[in-house]
């Protein structure tokens, strides 16, 4: 994968950055998909979530990251094979949340054919929206353009 570099606009991505920044700190504290263990010992499964939850919280870090005091000067992302699995790794722990969170009633069909009617939405629901979408443009642009060794690894 090449440096990938977009530019942004800095005041449509801002309140999306909102949503974001709001459900960090929950993804720090609890996973994004409920463990789904079969029954094991007590220890392990609190071992194995405590480290999940670290590296979950890792991903979110390395997303925000991108979204620094550069970005709000220039409204300019930059991708490359460093930062791009934790990314997509925590894109898709935030789209979780945000479906989990504001989106269920909207059903998962609507939400993957992009089937909204924004206009009816209530605010918070409709920037959880537009946030969800963003998220998986960002997954689908480093998906796009990842090289297959990382595929492969």
């Amino acid at each position: 994968m090449k440096r990938i570099e977009v530019k942004l606009s800095i005041p449509v991505v801002s309140p999306l950055l909102d949503v974001i920044k709001q459900l960090a700190g929950d993804l720090g504290s609890m996973p994004a998909v409920p463990a789904a263990l079969p029954a094991v010992d007590p220890e392990l499964k609190e071992a194995w979530t405590a480290e999940l939850l670290t590296s979950q919280q890792a991903d979110v870090t390395v997303l925000l990251s991108l979204f620094g005091e550069d970005f709000f000067t220039d409204g300019v992302v930059y991708f490359d094979p460093g930062n791009a699995e934790p990314i997509a790794r925590a894109c898709s722990a935030v789209r979780l949340r945000v479906r989990e969170r504001y989106l269920k009633p909207l059903g998962d069909e609507a939400l993957e054919a992009g089937e909204v009617d924004l206009g009816k939405l209530p605010e918070p629901v409709r920037k959880a929206f537009m946030c969800y979408l963003f998220l998986a443009t960002i997954q689908e642009l480093i998906i796009q353009h990842l090289d297959e060794s990382i595929i492969e690894s």
